[in-house]
């Protein structure tokens, strides 16, 4: 048994409060934890120990809200982030629980919206999409999922249209080398590859003659 002695805010975290009992510092609270309690109260070791457990969630799960608010992440990071705080397993646990809850940790929204960026802004391969989501843990099931409909062909094309004005005034032979390393760069297959350029060279000798420096008709594409 103990009796809180000192309620008080700390001068470096304005939303903090230290508990004091029997005049020697115990722990800190939130200011909502610390409203529950007064000075003058007595409180048992198990009421301590549940009030500190308490904070330690309280503050884990503040720390990886401030870490989600930057961007969205995924469940295996914000764990990695708060375990090189040196944050107790059963805490970091606790406190992804709550904010599984919330609605702020969610791997399938996660997959879904990296998905999405990829294929508006950089554009990549279902291989290479795969390896990077299995890089944020996100597990098999969802990548399946979220990659199922997902076209290589055409995320190919929309990689390759993003590269065609830096490749301007090249000869059909050096515009294939860049633009097949490139794609291939991104995770896209040969077969990916060859059928992005077939693609590109009609569009190209249709809509702009000028496009190359020479025609090279000889070099066709291989099958």
């Amino acid at each position: 048994m103990g009796t809180i002695t000192a309620l008080e805010v700390q001068k470096r975290n304005k939303k903090r409060v230290s508990v004091f009992i029997d005049d020697e510092y115990a722990f800190s609270l939130s200011l909502d934890h610390a409203a529950l309690l007064h000075k003058g109260q007595i409180v048992s070791d198990e009421e301590v120990t549940a009030m500190v457990n308490d904070a330690a969630i309280s503050a884990a799960t503040d720390s990886a809200a401030r870490f989600l608010a930057v961007r969205p992440r995924s469940e295996q990071e914000v764990r990695k982030n708060l375990a090189g705080k040196e944050i107790p397993d059963p805490v970091i646990d606790a406190a992804l629980e709550r904010l599984s809850a919330f609605g702020y940790i969610n791997d399938r929204a996660f997959a879904d919206l990296w998905v999405r960026n990829r294929s508006t802004y950089k554009p990549i391969s279902p291989r290479a999409l795969r390896y990077e989501l299995r890089q944020k843990g996100i597990s098999d099931a969802i990548i399946g999922e979220v990659l199922a409909d997902l076209d290589p062909d055409d995320a190919a094309y929309r990689a390759a249209q993003g590269q065609l004005r830096r490749y301007r005034g090249l000869d059909h032979r050096e515009f294939r080398k860049k633009m097949s390393a490139f794609l291939q760069r991104r995770g896209f297959s040969f077969d990916a590859v060859r059928t992005t350029l077939r693609r590109l060279f009609a569009e190209l000798d249709a809509e702009d003659p000028d496009f190359f420096a020479g025609t090279d008709d000889d070099e066709d594409i291989p099958d």
